[in-house]
């Protein structure tokens, strides 16, 4: 949201909203419905539910608005602006690796409802199958800090020995926390969002010790990125790419101060 304002206010745009549909497609169609019907000329949205979202996308897009998703997507846009969220799954099965040994046991913790989500999962899937890991998969904290504790504290209790979890997402690491804490476990978390509490965590004396790696997004350039190929279309017709992605990256104890 940050990026967006900014961005619109140095391009000299004063009509512009940003509003927040909770994860939630219903809500996400009734605001593109009512946006449509007030006559607005371009909206971008986070697809966090792709499918639950495509029909007003198409509807949009059929009354002639110019339709853009960052983060998530879907189909019928005219660009898509996120982060390479594939590329920052391998980077988090890198980070599980490097934590671990041969024959280790790891997890990955799962928000499959959400496009952007499974694409880190899948890469970090992709990583981990090069390596000598045991690596344990397929859950669905669905975007819930309290799912994703009660998921780790099952994992722990049959699996007390995991070494290492990946999380697709800071909430699911929060939980995570929670549960390794509980347990008295020394396993550790990667977590992927780039969030304060996330860096708040790994620069924590006590809470370091388990959150000690975080796959970062750029949400600002995501914000700016979107707003300039929005911009573009209207004024151009056309966007640069069809699909636009923003590099994350690792922070850790040693960088996560800056």
């Amino acid at each position: 949201a940050d990026g967006i304002k900014a961005e619109c206010e140095a391009k000299g745009i004063k009509d512009f909203s940003v509003l927040d549909a909770s994860l939630d497609p219903v809500i996400a169609t009734s605001k593109v419905e009512t946006l449509t019907a007030d006559g607005c000329k371009a909206i971008a949205l986070a697809c966090n539910d792709a499918a639950g979202v495509k029909p007003a996308i198409e509807n949009a897009a059929a009354d002639g608005v110019a339709m853009f998703t960052f983060d998530c997507t879907s189909e019928s846009i005219n660009c898509f602006v996120g982060t390479d969220n594939f590329k920052g799954g391998q980077l988090g099965g890198e980070e599980l690796v490097r934590l671990t040994k041969d024959g280790d046991t790891v997890a990955i913790i799962g928000y499959p409802t959400a496009s952007s989500c499974l694409d880190r999962e899948n890469g970090a899937l992709e990583t981990l199958k090069k390596s000598d890991r045991k690596v344990l998969s397929g859950y669905d904290y669905k975007g819930d800090a309290n799912e994703a504790q009660k998921i780790m504290e099952s994992i722990l209790t049959t699996n007390p020995e995991v070494k290492a979890v990946f999380c697709v997402g800071d909430p699911a690491a929060t939980g995570a926390l929670a549960s390794i804490k509980a347990a008295g476990s020394e396993c550790l978390i990667v977590g992927f969002d780039g969030n304060p509490e996330a860096k708040e965590a790994i620069l924590d004396a006590e809470n370091g010790k388990y959150w000690v790696s975080e796959i970062s997004q750029n949400p600002k350039l995501i914000g700016s990125t979107i707003v300039d190929e929005m911009i573009k279309y209207m004024t151009e017709g056309k966007v640069t790419k069809p699909e636009i992605f923003i590099d994350p990256y690792i922070i850790t104890a040693e960088n996560a101060a800056e």
